[in-house]
């Protein structure tokens, strides 16, 4: 009897006895209009104790379908523009024909609001324990692999992950959700048959079993089947680029090549791997498992997925066996270990960072975070060189924690910002299992995981399985690191609040600095060494340790930074001698040192028209992780004006986890430099900030208000007598902004006293990204003074049509002074927002402007603006302008060439190249904005 058939006899046997859903696929690949013809039954087991009288199915292949799919909505709240303005054809979307019982009666299906989740109405409802069997007819045109990694490439090479209509899981209700791009199609262990068919020049990689591989003169048919799989995942290449490397644990299906590793030792490398899981966690329940390229660039070694290949400061193998580590420990972890993928995720994500972090202690100990660079002369001497590998997981984890947009480990997946989600949460839970092993001793940790995972493996369980396991294997008390550490988003901060000598020992007073119950270490050092370590209970307020003197020069916390501490350098309290830690003088910014405090020292280069280049040298505390107080003195020398000139500032961020309340900021700058040639200002500016935000942190709805006091100091200028040199104004300022790539809005209202006048303002921005790619934006300004004693002799402090005053200077000006030549053709987009140069400039009554643009193509827009100006001795005035505007990368690099305008036909008047407007944004800070967006 051929093998297929047997295999099939078993199959529907094991099928009938088991607890799983069967799902038998037929489908037929049509290369040359990128679709799969596929006629599927599926057979549902009802494993719960409730009837079922409706199935959900998940139709993930059609959430391509629309630009207003979850899927689509997700690829705009990204700012990925990449799916909104592909063509319709390469979308990709499923066509349903029939769906129908075992005798061929059709039943009622529908589709949800969502496109990519599927109800269907059984004939009958289906009792505990019942099975029910219903067929499906349609065709699925695959998405370009441009958008997920995962559809057909430019080649026509196929890597179908989502590709067919998989049954949703019924735990007591519907675990039924979208695709948003983030992996976690939630699926119980079925038994799958697939017979594809494919042109024969093409080549078929899965980690399913091949069952039976007949082809015609021009065609493959190949089946396949597996039990206990959670998915299908197939790739079909024209020119094969897999390999088999066999171990004695599995057989490793893979692509992923590393041009400096030679086979020999690939094969050496994964083979370690497998051992190296076998042990920590068990033996995997199948034959054999594909890696492909697609699978590690979806979820990289962040770090060394930014180098490229030529530039490598790690040993040959190393980058390799990360990126396969990675990869294999992924896939070991999600085909065995069933969990809901959305919303009890976190378990598979902290494990597998902790296995790595494990493997690397085991194999690369003395690893450095920055490779053989920590060696280079130039680099030697910053802390950055003294990390090992594994001190990244921490530091990324902080870095989300310091800016306040942490997330707790139990968050829901699509809930998760994109770096939380891809980076900062699981390295969180891979520190936290780190923590609790440190704190429990004895290999606990590890021989729970190894537990848990023998015992749940291919079951569908729940994070608090593991709670479980944990439990058995210690006394101590464990529940703080599921309730207070996982299920919160408070951070971890202690410190020695006192030391008090008592005969031969130390009473030690230390303090939880949050809202929190979490234990702590506490070390005794003397100079580097430590001669005494000891674990707290659970602290959830003030606790005291008594310890012996002995030796004793220093007391730290967390001095081995087992613990990701949101502030480390509160930890340190002298038994002996003056300072808790030791001055540290550092040329060049640096990672956070928390055994020494830090002063900075760096070389910085500004410009400005009237004081040409000016370069200093800045000291400043600033790290690359955020701190609550930042200072910063900037002494310049400007080459232009042969003066010194320069900035100081300082402030204090103090942050909330709770509350729409996030931030306050109190601070104070101070800047001196040239506002003309051969004149200064000086500008003192007390500051208060507070900031508020959605309790959804993907939310991007935020609100300010602002509070300052702008003092300012003018050396006056003789060619300007009516001039007012000194003054202060009052600033109060509301803004609110929701930022996204369909619709943008942003709004201020602004209002300013000072002793010869006051105004008030208004000024919104909309833009609307329309399905049919036309972009529109809008942006309308108001503003009145309330009243106004400088009218007479100037309009400093007027509305300006084309260019602001700026008398506060916060616009950054190459040439603030400038009425001609290039720099008084920089534009500003703030008060009137036009871009023609036209009478009356100002107002000193009121003004109100509406600005207007939409594309023509891709990035050239044309531009319109209308508006009222009135002046107490001109009475109201109404102008106009328009033109084209390229905008390279909006609101950072743009042109403005008029074209029609009060003035008429705009290229016709001479000096016409004097007319073309700028925008361009050099500051490294607000470029780095088109980075954050993306992943904050």
């Amino acid at each position: 009897m051929p093998k297929r058939i047997l295999y099939l006899l078993f199959f529907c046997l094991a099928a009938q006895a088991g607890a799983q859903h069967v799902i038998n696929i037929d489908a037929t690949l049509l290369p040359g209009k990128k679709t799969l013809a596929i006629k599927q039954q599926i057979t549902y087991k009802n494993t719960s104790a409730d009837t079922l009288r409706e199935l959900y199915l998940f139709d993930w292949a059609n959430s391509f379908s629309t630009k207003t799919s979850p899927l689509g909505k997700r690829f705009a709240e990204n700012y990925d523009s990449s799916f909104h303005f592909e063509k319709e054809e390469d979308r990709g979307k499923t066509t349903i024909e029939k769906i129908y019982g075992t005798a061929k009666n059709p039943l009622q299906w529908q589709r949800g609001d969502e496109v990519d989740i599927l109800r269907i109405i059984p004939q009958t409802p289906l009792l505990p324990g019942d099975s029910y069997t219903f067929n499906l007819e349609y065709s699925v045109k695959v998405a370009d692999n441009k958008f997920t990694r995962y559809g057909v490439d430019k080649n026509g090479n196929y890597k179908l992950r989502y590709w067919y209509i998989s049954p949703a899981v019924y735990n007591g209700q519907w675990q039924v959700y979208s695709n948003k791009n983030i992996d976690d199609l939630y699926l119980t262990p079925s038994e799958f048959s697939v017979s594809l068919h494919f042109p024969k020049n093409y080549s078929l990689t899965s980690d399913l079993d091949l069952l039976d591989e007949p082809s015609s003169q021009n065609t493959k048919s190949i089946a396949l089947g597996g039990r206990e799989r959670t998915g299908a995942t197939i790739y079909l290449e024209k020119i094969p680029t897999f390999e088999t490397i066999e171990t004695d644990k599995l057989q490793v299906i893979t692509n992923i090549q590393n041009s400096k590793v030679n086979p020999p030792v690939q094969a050496l490398l994964i083979d370690r791997i497998a051992h190296f899981l076998d042990e920590r966690l068990g033996p995997y329940p199948f034959e054999k498992m594909v890696i492909s390229e697609t699978d590690y660039k979806t979820n990289p070694v962040y770090g060394l997925n930014q180098l490229p290949r030529f530039i490598s400061p790690f040993p040959d193998g190393f980058e390799y066996d990360m990126e396969q580590l990675k990869t294999i420990t992924r896939n070991y972890i999600d085909n065995t270990l069933i969990m809901d993928s959305r919303d009890d995720y976190w378990l598979q994500d902290a494990l597998q960072i902790y296995l790595m972090m494990e493997y690397v202690d085991t194999y690369y100990p003395k690893m450095k975070i920055i490779g053989n660079l920590s060696n280079w002369w130039i680099i030697r001497w910053a802390h950055a060189a003294d990390l090992e590998f594994n001190d990244q997981y921490p530091i990324l984890y902080l870095n989300m924690a310091r800016n306040n947009i942490h997330q707790a480990l139990t968050t829901p997946k699509d809930s998760l910002l994109k770096f939380n989600m891809n980076i900062a949460n699981g390295y969180y839970g891979a520190s936290g299992l780190r923590y609790l092993n440190d704190y429990l001793g004895d290999g606990v940790v590890n021989r729970s995981i190894k537990e848990f995972y023998s015992e749940n493996r291919l079951k569908p369980i729940k994070s608090s399985s593991f709670e479980t396991v944990l439990s058995r294997n210690t006394e101590l008390p464990i529940n703080w690191f599921f309730e207070d550490f996982a299920d919160t988003r408070t951070t971890i901060d202690f410190k020695i609040k006192k030391v008090e000598k008592q005969g031969d020992s130390l009473k030690v007073f230390i303090k939880n600095n949050r809202n929190s119950e979490l234990p702590i270490s506490l070390y005794g050092l003397n100079k580097e060494e430590v001669v005494y370590k000891t674990w707290t209970r659970p602290v959830d307020s003030i606790t005291t340790v008594t310890i012996p003197a002995e030796n004793i020069r220093k007391l730290a916390l967390n001095y081995e930074g087992k613990i990701p501490e949101y502030n480390r350098r509160n930890n340190f309290k002298a038994v002996k001698g003056l300072l808790n830690k030791p001055l540290q003088f550092r040329l060049f910014q640096d990672v956070e040192d928390p055994n020494y405090t830090q002063f900075f020292f760096m070389p910085i280069f500004e410009y400005n028209l009237y004081d040409g280049i000016s370069a200093g040298l800045r000291l400043y505390n600033k790290t690359v992780l955020p701190k609550a107080v930042h200072y910063s003195l900037e002494p310049q020398f400007g080459f232009r004006s042969k003066t010194l000139v320069g900035s100081a500032s300082i402030s204090y961020t103090q942050t909330m986890d709770q509350g729409n309340l996030y931030a306050m900021r109190y601070g104070f700058s101070g800047n001196y430099y040239s506002y003309d040639r051969g004149l200064f200002y000086k500008r003192f500016t007390p500051y208060i900030t507070f900031a508020f935000r959605n309790d959804d942190l993907r939310n991007n709805e935020k609100q300010y208000i602002n509070l300052r006091n702008v003092n300012v100091y003018r050396d006056e200028n003789p060619n300007d007598p009516n001039q007012e040199p000194n003054y202060s104004v009052f600033n109060m300022q509301y803004v609110y902004s929701n930022p996204n790539l369909i619709n943008y809005f942003r709004g201020v209202a602004d209002y300013e006293i000072s002793s010869k006048f006051s105004k008030l303002s208004v000024d919104l921005e909309y833009r609307k990204l329309f399905l049919s790619n036309r972009q529109l934006n809008l942006r309308f300004f108001a503003g009145v003074f309330l009243f106004n004693d400088t009218r007479e002799n100037e309009d400093f402090f007027s509305f300006a049509l084309d260019r602001p005053n700026d008398y506060l200077f916060d616009y950054n000006y190459y040439g603030r002074s400038e009425d001609s030549g290039l720099f008084s053709q920089q534009l500003i987009i703030a008060e009137g927002g036009f871009k023609s140069q036209l009478e009356p400039a100002y107002a000193n009554s009121w003004m109100a402007t509406v600005n207007a643009s939409t594309n023509i193509w891709r990035w050239i827009y044309a531009y319109a603006d209308v508006g009222l100006v009135s002046n107490k001795k001109r009475g109201t005035n109404a102008v106009f302008d328009s033109g084209v505007r390229v905008s390279l990368v909006a609101d950072y690099f743009e042109l403005y060439f008029p074209i029609y305008s009060n003035l008429g036909f705009e290229p016709n008047l001479p000096h016409y190249d004097e007319k073309v407007r700028f925008i361009i944004t050099l500051s490294p800070k607000t470029l780095l904005g088109l980075f954050t967006r993306r992943w904050y």
